[in-house]
């Protein structure tokens, strides 16, 4: 844990409204008190909020991780955006556009929005930033944080790197300023797309490593998979004009290899789960949180015959998740596909 010396605000820091009380916004709020920044987190769940503001402790999804004194917590969201500098919104992507559209009047007029959900506009298949672009005034900076993070390693104060994208450069620079500590390293970046596809599509990758896994299938088919699974994410982020070089650090590659391998991976021990012949309703019982891969799968997959882009793994996962087909038949119809060169068409072919 940091030295509570740490929890004290430093004059002149930004101050910070984190909205979404849930285990990776208490964990940047902590994260961000921490730092010295006046930190209100706000959340929907009142239980949650008075045990954060009389025990130091978010019991329901940090359970056993002290928090700072100086987080203070507030289920009014005026009151939680009056006098902030910069508003994290870290919400499940299904409540994303609601919660925009929440803050949007009690914004203070310099403050910018940034966001760490990671996912799709379910049902438009829309990129975050466009959801916020079409929410929110033009004017008003935008920025996406994403990359190889648990919440639990991070609330515990253990070493993480993150990165920041933004088309305004200050912007992203001023969110990773706010993040960035002894413990923490922030990094920025421009191509908002490509970690945002990044941040998404991994959870559906981390789906079929998991799956493997609870099939006993070996180290080599997990190897396998995070491998082609990351082709894919490059073919897609081809397609939709991110740059390959985002999806080969933290945001793609990164977070790739941490879900697909992390059992503290809500989409991975889904994933598991379904390989152990467990059906989806039981996983996400036992799970008790939001998964974001079941509804990130079709929005992936959209995305991919809007720009003719073949992604099998992914297909794979997207109908193992409706029910269509079996994991061990999902595993047969990927074994079964025609041999072929690694790269035919260079580093983006199938």
């Amino acid at each position: 844990m940091s030295d509570p010396s740490a929890d004290t605000h430093v004059a002149g820091k930004p101050a910070v409204a984190v909205l979404g009380a849930g285990s990776w916004g208490t964990a940047l709020a902590a994260l961000i008190a921490r730092h010295g920044h006046p930190t209100v987190l706000w959340g929907r769940d009142p239980v949650v909020l008075a045990a954060i503001a009389s025990s130091h402790e978010n019991p329901r999804y940090l359970p056993g991780i002290r928090l700072p004194e100086s987080l203070r917590t507030s289920a009014d969201l005026s009151v939680a955006l009056r006098g902030s500098d910069l508003v994290l919104v870290v919400v499940p992507s299904h409540a994303y556009a609601e919660t925009l559209h929440a803050l949007a009047p009690y914004r203070p007029a310099h403050a910018g929005v940034a966001w760490a959900t990671k996912g799709f506009e379910p049902g438009s298949g829309r990129f975050l930033h466009e959801v916020a672009s079409g929410i929110l005034p033009a004017e008003v900076p935008l920025a996406v944080v994403t990359g190889p993070s648990f919440a639990k390693e991070v609330a515990a104060g253990l070493p993480t790197a993150l990165t920041v994208h933004s088309d305004t450069a200050a912007f992203a620079q001023q969110v990773a300023d706010t993040l960035h500590g002894p413990a923490f390293r922030a990094y920025t970046g421009e191509d908002m797309l490509g970690a945002e596809l990044g941040g998404a599509m991994k959870n559906v990758l981390a789906v079929a490593t998991g799956v493997a896994d609870g099939m006993n299938l070996g180290l080599n088919a997990r190897a396998g998979l995070i491998t082609r699974g990351l082709n894919e994410m490059l073919r897609l982020n081809l397609a939709i004009g991110g740059k390959a070089e985002t999806l080969m650090g933290l945001a793609g590659l990164g977070d790739l290899v941490l879900t697909c391998t992390g059992d503290l991976s809500r989409n991975r021990r889904l994933g598991l789960a379904l390989g152990r012949g467990q059906s989806i309703a039981e996983a996400v019982r036992e799970i008790g949180q939001v998964v974001e891969s079941i509804q990130t799968a079709d929005e992936v997959m959209r995305q991919a015959e809007r720009h003719n882009v073949e992604l099998p793994i992914s297909a794979t996962v997207r109908d193992v998740l409706h029910g269509s087909i079996t994991p061990a038949e999902g595993l047969k119809r990927l074994m079964a596909r025609e041999q072929k060169p690694e790269y035919p068409q260079g580093l983006f072919g199938d």
